[in-house]
């Protein structure tokens, strides 16, 4: 480990050097002393994730140019791989995974996806069998070489870019010059646009005509269709949505281009990621909507009602504030639904997330399904004492009447603690209490943590010895 920090303190340095920064100054903008940045750079302290993302946006680059945010990625990844059951009895060491992954990157990596690969078999051959013991017809299955979802390649995408498109943002801004939009009038302006400058005619249709679509494009005829059962905020989204797609095409290809986009499905699914970032970006553009979450201290509700936006399109936007020289809190987002399963996800924080597993069921991301509605706070403790502070509440989406009722969501955003007090939602919250921070994990397999609960699988580095006369907190509390 101690050459592993050496390395990534020499990059540091590197980087600073290369833009004649003092480590005073560097020091500064990352809020830590220079005496600490200097024993970073010598390799005496490892390079925690979050000052990492600070750094990559700091000195406008890539995470996966800097090369550290992508072996502590691969690294996470081992780890968590290295937690199934599969592997019992291994009693691999942390130390072990971390030397295999800086010694052989590019087995580490392709021992990553071959690992996906099988999970994904193990998927298609559960989802196959509920489907002939169901007595269904089954259908011809399909094997490609890519294993990998599109939807992980284009969360990497994201994360790649710190969540921050400028190009996208000054396309949405000259939208607005272009357009002579107003607050105000916003769905007006955008649907005058269309037709005065794209010849396109917006028309709102029953939703039994739109074939459960809330959004159609026929190009041909030069009109646009949006079903009955959007809300305001999803009206003017889905047209800024379509906007995206029409003036920004070249910027969408060119994005969506990157080699690590390995499908066509992929990079389809990246243009539609794309087009809503700039949807995101019109709707609540860059300056206004920064100086607006500072004075409002991220009160996300009050934001909501500002910009006549979602809770979950403020979250959403409140990741992408990146701009360097005019950034916001580098927030972490999650979205998963009731059963665990995660559809979108994003770390500026330096937080990590359970690509194969569950996430942990202390998080108030969980506990928000319990209270529909209602906000929860929470300031947790992960294995490694850092602090984070989130906020986590249930959303509803898709809602069409009353033989279709709306699909329950629950999102979170969070950051780590010192930047809490910029938050509303920190108000008289402890954040110097150790009593007050809840212990959680990524995952049960790489928590440590024998006094939870919650615990559904026994951790990784502990053998599994069972006492039938003992029982603690959880059924594996009993491990060595």
């Amino acid at each position: 480990m101690a050459d592993r920090d050496a390395v990534f303190g020499a990059r540091v340095r590197a980087v600073r050097q290369r833009h004649d920064m003092t480590q005073v100054s560097l020091a500064k903008r990352l809020g830590i002393s220079p005496s600490y940045l200097n024993l970073i750079e010598h390799g005496h302290r490892p390079l925690p994730a979050h000052l990492l993302v600070e750094l990559a946006r700091i000195f406008e680059m890539d995470l996966s140019d800097f090369g550290a945010e992508r072996d502590e990625q691969v690294v996470a990844d081992l780890v968590e791989l290295f937690g199934d059951a599969l592997f019992d009895g291994q009693e691999l060491a942390d130390e072990e995974i971390h030397e295999f992954a800086a010694q052989s990157p590019g087995v580490a990596r392709a021992t990553v996806k071959l690992y996906r690969a099988y999970r994904e078999a193990q998927e298609a051959m559960r989802t196959l069998a509920s489907r002939m013991t169901a007595d269904q017809e089954t259908p011809g299955v399909e094997v490609t070489g890519n294993w990998r979802l599109p939807s992980e390649e284009v969360s990497d995408l994201l994360q790649r870019h710190l969540n921050y498109f400028p190009e996208l943002e000054s396309g949405a801004e000259r939208l607005w010059v272009n357009a002579g939009l107003e607050p105000e009038s916003l769905f007006a302006g955008l649907v005058d646009y269309l037709d005065d400058v794209h010849g396109i005619d917006v028309r709102i249709k029953p939703a039994d005509e739109m074939d459960r679509k809330v959004r159609r494009f026929d190009p041909g005829a030069g009109v646009l269709y949006l079903s009955e059962v959007l809300p305001p905020h999803s009206l003017n989204f889905q047209i800024a949505h379509q906007v995206g797609l029409l003036t920004q095409s070249e910027i969408l290809d060119q994005i969506a281009g990157d080699r690590r986009l390995t499908t066509e499905e992929s990079r389809v699914l990246a243009r539609v990621a794309l087009a809503n970032y700039f949807a995101g970006a019109v709707l609540m553009p860059y300056e206004r909507f920064l100086a607006s979450a500072e004075a409002q201290r991220y009160d996300v509700e009050m934001l909501g009602h500002r910009f006549k936006v979602s809770f979950e399109q403020v979250c959403h936007r409140l990741t992408t504030l990146q701009r360097p020289g005019a950034d916001g809190i580098p927030f972490h987002f999650l979205r998963v639904d009731i059963a665990g399963n995660i559809s979108k996800r994003f770390s500026a924080s330096g937080i990590q997330f359970a690509r194969f597993s569950g996430a942990c069921p202390r998080w108030n991301l969980v506990a928000a399904f319990m209270t529909p509605g209602q906000l929860r706070v929470q300031l947790s403790e992960m294995p490694d004492a850092t602090r984070y502070f989130c906020i986590a509440r249930t959303v509803n989406r898709g809602a069409r009447g009353f033989h279709t009722p709306p699909a329950r969501h629950a999102v979170c955003l969070g950051c780590t603690v010192e930047h809490a007090r910029k938050l509303v939602y920190a108000d008289g919250v402890d954040l110097d209490s150790d009593d007050a921070a809840v212990p959680v994990g990524v995952t049960c397999r790489l928590c440590e943590r024998l006094d939870c609960e919650q615990r559904a699988f026994p951790p990784l580095q502990r053998t599994l010895h069972i006492d039938e006369n003992t029982r603690g907190a959880s059924f594996y509390a009993s491990v060595k």
